[in-house]
C-alpha cells in the first residue's frame, strides 16, 4: 500500500464546525501547536490486490483552483505508477475531494481504464436530477460536481454502486457506515493476517474531533448520524487496535486510535524504511 498526497487545502474551522464553540476550538488547536484557519491534507492510497491496482478515493482534481488539492497523479506517478494503470477505484464517498480527481479540468477521465465503486446511496442523492438544485440546505455545488466527475464513467458503464458490507475486489471489502453522506463507507483490506481500514471522513479536524468526537461538520449530510457514527467507530477501532488510514489525517494519515480519560488521539504509525523492508 501506498499513501499519495493530493495536496492540503485550507479550512477555517470557526465557520465549518458545529456542536463546539469558537473559544474550545481555539483550545484544542493551540494544544495541537495549530491555529485556525487550518491546513487540511487530502490523502489517497494505492493497493496492490493480487494483479489489480486499486485507489481509495481520487482526490479534488481542479475542483479546488490552483494551489489546493489536485496532486494526485503527481503523487503517483512520482511513486511509479501512472493513471492508466489503475484497474479499480474505491470512493469512500462522493464528496468532491475524493471524486473530483477522477476528471481532469475539461471533464475528461482520468483513469480510463478504471472502475469506480461507491454506495449506492450515494448514487442515489447525488446523482438524483431532483436534487441539482440543491436539497434541505444542502448546497447545490455537491450536487452539480459530483455529476461532472462521474458521469464520464457511468456512460462509460464504468460506475458501480454496492450496498451493505461486500467484498469490492480481492482482499477489499465495503463496510457503509452513512452519516457524512448516504452511501459513506469504510474500505477493509486483509492480507496475511494483518488489516488497515480506510476510514474516510469519519472525522475531518484530528485535533478537534479526536477529542471532541462530538463536533459536526457544514459538510456533513446527516450531523446527528454522523456524530454517532464517529462515537461508535472510534470507539471499536480503538478497541481493536485496528490500524487506520485517514482522508484529513494529516499526510500520510496512517496509525491508531487511543481512547483517553476523554476523548481519543491519534498514534502516528511508525515510520521504517531499510533495505528489503519499506
Amino acid at each position: 500500500m501506498v499513501a499519495l498526497s493530493d495536496g492540503t487545502v485550507p479550512q477555517d474551522l470557526h465557520a465549518l464546525l458545529r456542536d463546539a464553540h469558537k473559544d474550545d476550538i481555539d483550545h484544542l488547536l493551540h494544544r495541537a501547536f495549530l491555529s485556525n484557519p487550518i491546513e487540511a491534507s487530502i490523502n489517497a492510497y494505492l493497493i496492490e490486490s493480487g494483479s489489480r491496482l486499486a485507489l481509495v478515493d481520487a482526490g479534488a482534481g481542479a475542483f479546488f483552483g490552483p494551489g489546493a488539492g489536485g496532486k494526485l497523479v503527481a503523487s503517483l506517478c512520482a511513486a511509479g505508477y501512472h493513471p492508466d494503470q489503475v484497474d479499480d477505484i474505491l470512493l469512500t464517498h462522493v464528496h468532491t475531494d475524493h471524486s473530483g480527481g477522477l476528471v481532469d479540468g475539461n471533464g475528461r477521465p482520468v483513469f480510463r481504464r478504471a472502475t469506480v465503486h461507491v454506495g449506492q446511496a450515494d448514487l442515489d442523492f447525488f446523482l438524483d436530477p431532483a436534487h441539482r438544485a440543491g436539497v434541505g440546505g444542502y448546497d447545490k455545488i455537491y450536487f452539480e460536481q459530483a455529476h461532472v466527475s462521474l458521469q464520464p464513467y457511468r456512460a462509460a458503464g464504468k460506475l458501480k454502486g454496492f450496498a451493505g458490507t461486500t467484498p469490492v475486489i480481492p482482499a477489499v471489502r465495503a463496510v457503509p457506515t452513512p452519516g457524512h453522506t448516504p452511501g459513506h463507507a469504510f474500505f477493509v483490506l486483509e492480507s496475511e493476517g494483518a488489516a488497515i481500514e480506510f476510514i474516510g471522513d469519519v472525522l475531518h479536524v484530528q485535533a478537534v474531533q479526536m477529542a471532541r468526537p462530538e463536533v459536526t461538520i457544514v459538510y456533513d449530510v446527516e450531523p446527528p448520524a454522523a456524530r454517532s457514527q464517529r462515537e461508535q467507530q472510534f470507539d471499536r477501532l480503538a478497541r481493536q487496535r485496528r490500524m487506520v488510514a485517514g482522508a484529513h489525517l494529516p499526510f500520510p494519515g496512517i496509525g491508531h486510535l487511543r481512547r483517553e480519560s476523554a476523548g481519543f488521539s491519534f498514534v502516528p504509525t511508525d515510520y521504517r524504511y531499510r533495505a528489503g523492508k519499506p
